[in-house]
């Protein structure tokens, strides 16, 4: 829901740094792996309840994800291969979060977290499946130029994510209130996502054939 406000803040303040990236030779994809094992270094720091470590993995997790779509653009080396790789990695971190709340505390942590991770599934499931068909039919995307899949907006998008875990981190106590919240605001995604984007596709077809029979 925040996503296409917070953007276009804060990609310029990101040129200056991928302008230096880029006269040092490092890529895109480098960029997008190495912020994903940063990531993941997020889960064993949360299940050992090391807070603000696993905060400040998280935070380099998401400048890292936001600089290399950039560098690739001031490089022109925006690909599809680059995106899937990005959005893939993506998806996997959103996931490897919540595993390690119910990892430090399975006994308070384990439903609402198992709530939250199948919520996520649906998110991201009906989100990608919507980006499949709006390729085929060369849907544009005018809030999100500069993604690499079609973005079909929900309540709960990259902002509101983050900022959940950035509230996991700092107030670990409140874990199952907050994912149970989120998980919530991720099931009105859903259905916002399946019911919008099902009606768009039906008149997307009802729109080719009457071309076609014209």
């Amino acid at each position: 829901m925040l996503d296409k406000y917070i953007t276009p803040v804060i990609k310029p303040l990101l040129t200056p740094v991928v302008a230096l990236m880029h006269r040092r030779g490092i890529t895109p994809d480098q960029l997008t792996v190495i912020g994903f094992l940063i990531g993941l270094l997020a889960v064993p720091l949360i299940a050992f309840e090391m807070w603000y470590a696993a905060l400040t993995a998280i935070a380099l997790n998401r400048i890292l994800d936001g600089l290399d779509g950039v560098l690739a653009r001031h490089a022109n080396l925006s690909s599809s291969a680059g995106g899937f790789l990005d959005i893939t990695l993506d998806f996997l971190f959103y996931a490897a979060i919540p595993l390690g709340f119910i990892l430090a505390n399975p006994e308070q942590n384990a439903i609402a977290g198992s709530i939250l991770l199948t919520t996520f599934i649906g998110t991201g499931s009906s989100f990608l499946a919507f980006a499949i068909a709006a390729e085929k039919f060369k849907l544009d995307k005018p809030q999100f130029k500069y993604k690499s899949f079609y973005y079909l907006n929900g309540l709960t998008e990259g902002t509101e994510t983050i900022a959940l875990f950035i509230a996991f981190c700092i107030w670990p106590q409140h874990f199952t209130i907050m994912a149970s919240i989120f998980a919530t605001a991720c099931a009105i995604t859903i259905f916002t996502r399946i019911h919008g984007g099902y009606n768009t596709l039906k008149l997307q077809e009802a729109d080719k054939v009457t071309q076609a029979n014209e």
